[in-house]
């Protein structure tokens, strides 16, 4: 039986072990919250991660597209960067999936054929984490820019208000030929 065969069959658990593992990357009380609560409305994180980990997971068995992968990964990674989750600590939860996934098969990859399928596969895993770390760095320029955005334009407005800041008006150069000459 090939690897992706064996993960296909088992997906759902692989899934379920890979969600638990990458919401234990939260402190305790908030990592409880997204396992427990089942309502994406009250949980949009917890769903929009169980999502992301299912599409991932998926497109890992695939060819792996660039553009799906990023739509299933960006959500999370978006989420991250915005709580301030370090940069390794951001994209850990894709190297989790490497022990969930030797946790399901390790009796089947004692065979020579399955562990080279294996490697193979935990490369594209690592160029999952790239691609993540990637889109954390766009996330996080973003961040930055919005931010010193924000601060140029409240100190702007208070220099205005203290009377510091004069506006120039906008009107049209005044280009009238000189008729007396």
């Amino acid at each position: 039986m090939s690897l992706n065969n064996l993960l296909a069959q088992r997906k759902t658990a692989i899934i379920k072990n890979w969600f638990t593992l990458a919401v234990e990357t939260y402190p305790p009380d908030t990592a409880s919250f997204l396992k427990k609560q089942k309502d994406p409305f009250a949980n949009p994180v917890g769903r929009t991660v169980s999502l992301g980990l299912e599409g991932l997971f998926n497109e890992l068995l695939k060819e792996m597209d660039y553009e799906i992968i990023t739509s299933f990964l960006d959500p999370i990674i978006r989420i991250r960067a915005i709580q301030n989750f370090s940069p390794a600590h951001a994209v850990s939860f894709i190297f989790l999936l490497k022990k969930v996934i030797r946790e399901n098969i390790k009796k089947e990859a004692l065979e020579e054929q399955l562990f080279n399928e294996l490697l193979l596969f935990e490369s594209k895993i690592d160029q999952l984490v790239m691609i993540a770390f990637n889109l954390y760095m766009q996330c996080k320029e973003k961040i930055y820019d919005l931010k010193a955005n924000e601060m140029r334009n409240s100190t702007y407005k208070a220099f205005k208000r203290a009377g510091l800041v004069r506006d120039w008006p906008v009107d049209e150069p005044d280009i009238k030929p000189n008729i007396n000459e």
